[in-house]
């Protein structure tokens, strides 16, 4: 039975409960250029050029995430380049509804945060050469400084790209999630469910992924120190990852029952609950 996930493990469309489902929609299509590809039954998934992003579920009634809460830090959608990178930042910033919460250059990727309507957070980025990732040991190295969006526009907008965004690449790049301890995360994400830990170093976080990528998941503690299960609550749903093939779903739903967690099969894809009740889909390519 193979410990890890496959090198061509990635992430795929990110699930939100949400209270205004048109709202949301009108916001996501207008701050991140994305385009309905399923819709109907209460929920609506969203992307680009195909290739789902954010499906929005949905659930009124339910509260808003405390702050201190384990469940969602951030979805981070993944753009090709420095100019669809730019005019994504310069329409989410163009959106009135958008929250700008910063911008960082990470070493790995250069990255601009927002928050939608409802509070849940954002990131923007693109990766940098992933040969330029590394330290002289081979190490990943992760760094947090300022990157000046203003600067950053400048330099890089196209209005071109500004035309025609819908039609530009985007995905899930990453999810970051906020847990109540890393020692605890990182025996499910990495030891049971099959990622690696690639740094573990960033204070208050530890990050993993598959096939050598800076990182799949993050996870902090940073707001969410010693938080119990997650309540019913507005804000993540389902954190879905894609791996190759149906006996890769097999070998981690295999791994995670020999550890003890209740693994919920459909014949094709499999979820599982964190640690803090925060669900996670394993689904083969295609």
């Amino acid at each position: 039975m193979p410990e890890i996930l496959a090198d061509a493990t990635h992430m795929d469309t990110l699930t939100l409960h949400v209270e205004d489902l048109a709202g949301m929609e009108s916001y996501y299509t207008s701050a991140l250029a994305l385009t309905p590809i399923e819709q109907g039954g209460g929920s609506v998934l969203l992307g680009r050029r195909g290739t789902g992003v954010i499906r929005l579920v949905h659930t009124p009634g339910l509260p808003r995430p405390a702050r201190n809460q384990a469940g969602l830090f951030h979805t981070a959608m993944l753009l090709p380049d420095e100019a669809t990178l730019a005019a994504t930042v310069l329409a989410a910033a163009k959106d009135p509804r958008s929250r700008f919460a910063g911008s960082s250059d990470h070493h790995v990727s250069e990255a601009f945060y927002f928050t939608d309507p409802e509070g849940n957070g954002i990131e923007l980025y693109r990766d940098r050469p992933r040969s330029g990732w590394t330290d002289a040991d081979g190490t990943i190295v992760m760094t947090t400084v300022h990157l000046d969006p203003q600067a950053y526009l400048d330099a890089h907008l196209r209005e071109d790209v500004v035309a025609d965004l819908a039609d530009r690449g985007g995905a899930v790049g990453h999810v970051h999630l906020q847990v109540g301890d890393l020692a605890t995360a990182r025996t499910f994400y990495a030891d049971h469910l099959g990622f690696t830990p690639t740094v573990s170093d960033y204070p208050g976080a530890l990050f993993v992924s598959a096939g050598g990528y800076h990182h799949h998941i993050g996870m902090n503690v940073w707001n969410s120190a010693g938080a119990p299960a997650r309540a019913a609550t507005l804000g993540l749903g389902e954190v879905t990852v894609t791996v190759p093939s149906r006996d890769d779903v097999e070998a981690a739903a295999a791994r995670l029952r020999h550890h003890g967690h209740a693994v919920a099969d459909d014949g094709r894809a499999i979820t599982v609950a964190d640690p803090w009740g925060s669900v996670v889909r394993l689904a083969p390519a295609a």
